[in-house]
């Protein structure tokens, strides 16, 4: 799959993790105290003057034996070495297969079947650099990227973006749910709204009571589930010249339908609840490691960048090989048997029986399952960070509940207000074209501001991005943009 990504964008991200500058990093908080002492670190004043300059300031000096670079070159297997580094990348990229996503990608298989393959392709490397940018400045900074911009940018910009992600996560974690209690119930003879509420209080205690590690560990289990969507493609028996041909040659129509779902896909992939859980993710990995203050998570080695980035980059390949089966599997059976109008994930697990046999119909519907109790506490978490961090409050999935009382009550109040929407006559297809409408005009100006933060040296000093980098980037920019004016220009037709 590595080829279908393009040269420059590899060659770009990849050269810029290389010629980050080299420092090392701690993970045991005990060593990091014994060691910042005067004779082992420059003067304050060398520090300040390096961060007038822009330059960022390292605190840690040597990892000890049980941090990740020393376990992941230590380790000989080459295939226990990679999975040693999957973590936020991995969790990010599988998120964004949410059950909404599955939905939007199941109606783009149906409506336009082999011909919108290619969409698979053309979004991986626009995900891999933008999401590489959010880890690296969780990383590079020690902050996530609602605090970068409290403390750098426009804080009624800042507000602004946070109420607009707020809105959209709390509708779509609520539609999540409801589709979670529809994929039980296709399995299980259980009436969908008995399940709502339990559904809702499974995933609030794993999020308030569970301690990150168990926490990460719980998501990366989850991610199994959407293998179910690669094969069930199969069990769909596609004719694969046409897959050939879908795949490798761009049908483009400016056609309303075409236009919808193009804006439709875009909004889904490239969302920024991800810009935000990202950074934040890789703040919770370095807080997990010992570094519990900002001054002991600032800067990032050569190493970690390069690993992050490996990390990022599987996830995102990972996400979108998950986006291109769900699109073939619909394609190969829903479009070639006449059904080009389906509003849900569910549906399509439904329509898809007679079609492709019991086996594809149960691997949709555990799919299903598993990818929205992984996506649910993500909206919503990724919620609590942005206003946390905007407020200034103590936040972190491993502080206690009662030392961080604001931030779950943030996770607490989404998770039960979506929840709701299940009980109050909302139309979820429509819950879910205003999710869409909200994130496709909060995408680009989110993005224009990202890449602001990517460039700004004093924020990133020496790792800010580099020119292939940002030219994906700025084009990824464009692209949203173009998508959102696409959104009005096809609204009500």
């Amino acid at each position: 799959m590595s080829s279908v990504f393009p040269a420059s964008a590899q060659v770009g991200i990849w050269f810029e993790v290389r010629k980050q500058g080299k420092h090392l990093c701690c993970s045991n908080r005990t060593y990091q105290e014994k060691i910042l002492t005067k004779s082992e670190t420059k003067p304050d004043k060398e520090n300040s003057r390096d961060r007038k300059a822009g330059k960022a300031t390292i605190p840690h000096l040597k990892p000890p034996e049980e941090s990740l670079e020393v376990e992941v070159r230590k380790e000989k297997n080459p295939i226990k070495r990679f999975f040693k580094i999957l973590g936020p990348g991995l969790i990010t990229g599988a998120s964004d297969d949410d059950p909404s996503g599955i939905g939007t990608y199941a109606q783009a298989g149906a409506a336009l079947g082999y011909s919108c393959l290619w969409l698979a392709l053309i979004t991986f490397p626009m995900m891999w650099t933008i999401q590489f940018i959010c880890a690296k400045v969780g990383m590079v900074t020690g902050m996530g990227l609602s605090r970068v911009l409290q403390r750098h940018y426009s804080r009624p910009l800042l507000y602004l973006m946070v109420i607009g992600l707020t809105l959209a996560n709390t509708i779509n974690a609520g539609v999540d749910i409801g589709a979670i209690a529809a994929a039980i119930n296709l399995l299980v003879p259980v009436p969908i709204t008995a399940m709502i509420v339990p559904i809702t209080l499974i995933i609030l205690v794993l999020q308030i009571w569970g301690s990150y590690r168990m926490i990460a560990n719980v998501f990366k289990w989850l991610t199994l589930a959407l293998f179910a969507y690669i094969l069930s493609a199969f069990f769909a028996r596609p004719d694969w010249l046409p897959v050939l041909k879908g795949t490798l040659v761009p049908t483009i129509s400016f056609d309303s339908n075409f236009l919808t779902i193009l804006v439709a896909v875009l909004g889904t992939t490239i969302t920024p609840y991800l810009f935000f859980w990202q950074a934040n993710h890789e703040v919770e990995e370095e807080i997990s490691m010992g570094r519990r203050s900002l001054q002991q998570r600032k800067g990032a080695t050569k190493g970690e960048l390069k690993y992050a980035n490996v990390d990022v980059a599987t996830g995102m390949l990972f996400s979108n090989v998950v986006m291109y089966f769900i699109i073939l599997a619909t394609a190969a059976t829903l479009h070639q048997g006449g059904k080009t109008d389906i509003q849900s994930a569910t549906e399509a697990a439904e329509a898809l029986r007679p079609l492709a046999g019991n086996a594809a119909y149960v691997l949709l519907a555990l799919g299903l399952i598993g990818a929205g109790f992984l996506c649910v506490p993500i909206l919503t978490g990724s919620s609590a960070y942005a206003i946390a961090e905007a407020l200034g409050w103590k936040h972190g999935l491993d502080e206690k509940p009662r030392r961080a009382k604001l931030f779950y009550g943030v996770i607490a109040a989404s998770t039960l207000v979506g929840m709701l929407i299940n009980f109050v006559g909302i139309n979820p297809i429509r819950a879910l074209f205003w999710t869409a409408v909200i994130n496709g005009f909060l995408a680009p100006p989110v993005l224009v501001v990202l890449m602001s933060v990517a460039n700004n040296k004093k924020v990133l000093g020496k790792h800010v991005n580099g020119r292939l980098t940002n030219i994906m980037g700025w084009l990824t920019t464009i692209l949203m943009f173009a998508a959102a004016l696409a959104l009005v220009l096809t609204w009500g037709k």
